[in-house]
């Protein structure tokens, strides 16, 4: 089994052959990336004054601007462009510009801080940022895309877009962005989150509804709180009670067998009265009291699945089941 932690920290096991101290990777180049911050980013102002073609931002298309950590002074100019929208990759100490700032010019800022040099953006994250430059575009506002120096994280997030929009491929799109802005450079996980966002784009195209926000296997399905709104909850001793095992309530997370049927509260509406569901009695034609005992099961069975709202306590419907 192969274990990945690259948010939280943790550790990467190997085939079970090594233990990789990721938490430990990532204060290591975080500290890195401190202390080279300042340097770097004067050696890109130094090299932007004296020449031509190292320009501080490129426009992707026409609604996408790919560039460098923005100054300050930086912000009326963009304004003036038609900049309606920044994605900011940087972590808190690489942004030089506050949101208040862009607020105060008509821009709207996504921070989206993610760690330089060795890391990409969540898939989660990248489709927040892929969606803000749409919404943007689809209204005719272009969106600035930027981290430090405009190679590695924001080139991410414009291919991804890219790929979703433009129908290109990761390497077409590279390939794209490199004839408008030369020097941008991926690391190899940003990279990987590429081609692993293409890969799922292709699982899961628009046509079908939004993107999920994780990978799920097949056999996974997503439950939120507000899923489980109405379900109540099962006493202890009923949970425990073999006799009542077709009470428990659990979600399903495979499809349906073609003998299976998915069971909602609505369909339950009008089985309120235990006692009577499981007393269940016909009269034959020839005036012979009879039992019903399919019908008398099935409805203390579709019963079981109703939180009584009665107030009846769970020893007592414990009884009638059992006496189903």
């Amino acid at each position: 089994m192969r274990i990945t932690e690259l948010e939280d920290g943790g550790s990467e096991d190997l085939g079970g052959r090594e233990l990789v101290p990721v938490k430990a990777k990532r204060a290591l180049v975080g500290a890195g990336g401190r202390i080279l911050f300042y340097p770097t980013l004067l050696y890109n102002v130094f090299r932007n004054k004296i020449e031509a073609e190292f320009r501080w931002w490129d426009e992707v298309d026409q609604f996408i601007l790919l560039g460098a950590v923005p100054f300050p002074k930086h912000v009326p100019h963009l304004q003036q462009l038609g900049v309606r929208g920044v994605i900011t990759l940087n972590e808190p100490y690489e942004t030089l510009v506050p949101s208040s700032l862009y607020q105060a010019h008509g821009i709207d800022h996504l921070v989206i801080p993610t760690r330089d040099y060795l890391f990409a953006p969540s898939l989660v994250d990248i489709n927040r940022a892929v969606d803000f430059i749409h919404r943007n575009a689809s209204n005719g506002r272009i969106t600035y895309v930027h981290c430090k120096a405009g190679r590695g994280r924001s080139t991410t997030i414009v291919l991804c877009y890219l790929v979703e929009y433009k129908h290109m491929t990761p390497a077409s799109a590279l390939e794209y962005v490199r004839s408008r802005r030369p020097r941008v450079l991926l690391a190899p996980s940003q990279w990987r989150a590429v081609q692993e966002y293409s890969k799922r784009k292709q699982e899961f195209p628009a046509s079908q509804g939004p993107r999920p926000s994780s990978s799920l296997p097949g056999d996974e399905v997503l439950i939120t709180a507000a899923d489980l709104e109405g379900y109540g909850t099962i006493s202890e001793d009923a949970s425990n009670d073999p006799s009542l095992s077709f009470c428990r309530l659990s979600i399903p997370t495979s499809p349906l067998r073609e003998d299976e049927v998915l069971i909602t509260e609505a369909d339950l509406e009008g089985y309120d009265t235990h006692a009577d569901a499981c007393k269940d009695t016909g009269v034959s034609l020839n005036g012979i009291p009879e039992t019903r005992p399919m019908t008398k099961r099935l409805s203390c069975l579709f019963t079981s699945f109703k939180v009584s709202r009665s107030g009846q306590s769970a020893a007592s419907r414990l009884a009638e089941l059992r006496a189903c």
